[in-house]
């Protein structure tokens, strides 16, 4: 079993214990760690009492690691040495900006604009978290997030209305054979229906039994099945907006508004990041686009 991170030592006393183990000396650790020596020594016995274990044997002139102390210091010095290589990494990396989008944001919407982002955000490093589950901007670290929901929205968040649901109905003209759309609701049930995790067909049809149908738990599933002429898909507009065009789909219905809207949203805060700043203008042009 995996002992709980409560469990484990103090981050100072770890501190302590590596830098005598590498020097062993409390003074020379001391001095690398910027405090006395007779603090460093505390730290380590205090480290050897949480533990249960010796550590060092202490001598007149330096320590010597016990058996344990030394397979230990070998863990301690590779997670001090990955905490480093890994803050670097970060601190290398300061104009980074995470989005967080649901994954047919993602795919029909950010990802084919990729390329528009880089030559107008050449300096800017973007990392996409394709997920339907709400952000939370501290634990997560996320600057913005683009989800489907409602106003108002809590006083510490900043929102922005980046493009309304309107619901249509499309399939593959592959499909449709002798069809002409618009399809009327007889026609539209006598076809094969392709449903996602929001499934606004009963809505649509006016239907309270369960329709039939494939079953999808993302909307960009339903959305290739029906470009593979599986069935009719209801979705979004601006989901489908580039297959409209290429001809790969063709709207057969108008369904409505529905009773949310894709909105821009980031942690209010009284002065943000150039790139993080950067990254919330581009995404707002991508609503009028």
């Amino acid at each position: 079993m995996t002992p709980s991170r409560r469990t484990l030592p103090p981050l100072n006393a770890l501190r302590a214990f590596e830098a005598s183990g590498r020097r062993l000396s409390f003074r020379a650790a001391a001095q690398e760690l910027g405090v006395t020596q007779g603090a460093v020594a505390q730290q380590v016995r205090a480290l050897e009492a949480h533990l249960g274990v010796a550590l060092f044997q202490r001598h007149p002139r330096g320590l010597a690691l016990t058996q344990p102390g030394a397979a230990y210091l070998v863990d301690v010095t590779r997670a001090f040495d990955t905490l480093t290589e890994s803050t670097g990494r970060l601190l290398a990396r300061p104009d980074m900006v995470t989005i967080s989008v649901t994954p047919t944001v993602a795919a029909k919407l950010l990802i084919p604009r990729l390329g528009e982002l880089h030559a107008a955000l050449p300096g800017v490093e973007l990392r996409t978290v394709a997920t339907e589950t709400l952000s939370d901007f501290d634990r997560d670290q996320v600057d913005i997030a683009v989800r489907l929901t409602r106003a108002p929205f809590p006083a510490g968040l900043e929102a922005r209305l980046l493009f309304r649901q309107d619901l249509v109905a499309v399939a593959s003209p592959h499909l449709l054979g002798a069809l002409v759309p618009p399809l009327t609701v007889e026609q539209l049930r006598a076809l094969p229906l392709l449903h996602d995790a929001h499934d606004h067909w009963p809505r649509f049809l006016k239907s309270s039994n369960k329709l039939p149908g494939a079953v999808f738990n993302q909307t960009t599933l339903a959305l290739d099945a029906a470009m593979a002429g599986q069935g009719v898909a209801l979705a979004c507009r601006a989901f489908v907006a580039a297959d409209l065009a290429a001809g790969r789909l063709v709207k057969v219905a108008d369904a409505g508004a529905a009773q949310a809207d894709y909105f821009l949203v980031r942690k209010r805060v009284s002065s943000s990041r150039k790139s993080v700043e950067a990254i919330w203008r581009w995404c707002m042009r991508l609503a009028v686009a």
